[in-house]
């Protein structure tokens, strides 16, 4: 940064940075607040997505236990067809929201299978449906973080740094101008004091 101008111009320029600063910090708060908001809306839906989870999984252990002596595979019995995304703009910031979701069972024969596999495919089909879910807002949840942090940056880079400094240069103009001006008071009172001598003697 340049050598501070201390003169009436410079004061006026550093006057409308201050005003135009002070402008930008209540949106840039208003934007932090909402987005700390969200995050915790999202938060709360995570965790009660993996508590919903861990039910999920709880049941199968619970209901099915003989699913750790089955030879075949149960992997492959439920899979994603298709889904589809969309976004959300949260003040700029483009969230992602599950619009739909097909899930695809591969067919497997009711006779040549074992009873249980009935009730699995139900509780996969949720477990499908949660981990993606659960996917989609750790994305959420990971621009939400990025987002806050930018704005967090923004809003201290005005507040901590450019208003500060900005009334500090406004304080050392003043303070220049005043000594100036008493300067220039002296000056002139000594000359007239001069004078008064010159013209007496």
């Amino acid at each position: 940064m340049g050598k501070l101008a201390l003169n009436k111009s410079t004061l006026n320029k550093e006057g409308r940075k201050v005003k135009a600063y002070k402008k930008f910090v209540p949106a840039l708060d208003l934007k932090r607040k909402q987005l700390l908001a969200e995050r915790a809306a999202s938060k709360r839906a995570l965790s009660d997505l993996d508590q919903t989870l861990d039910d999920v999984r709880l049941r199968v252990k619970e209901q099915l236990p003989m699913l750790s002596n089955f030879k075949g595979s149960v992997d492959q019995l439920v899979e994603i067809e298709d889904f589809s995304l969309t976004q959300v703009n949260l003040v700029g910031i483009r969230l992602p929201v599950l619009e739909s979701l097909s899930l695809k069972i591969h067919p497997y024969s009711a006779l040549a299978t074992e009873h249980w596999l009935d009730p699995l495919v139900i509780l996969l089909k949720q477990s499908v449906e949660l981990q993606l879910k659960q996917h989609v807002l750790n994305k959420r949840l990971e621009l939400l973080e990025v987002g806050l942090r930018k704005t967090t940056q923004r809003l201290n880079l005005f507040e901590k740094v450019l208003i500060p400094q900005a009334e500090e240069n406004i304080r050392k103009i003043r303070i220049a101008l005043s000594d100036s001006e008493r300067a220039g008071v002296i000056i002139s009172k000594i000359a007239k004091n001069k004078r008064l001598k010159a013209g007496v003697a």
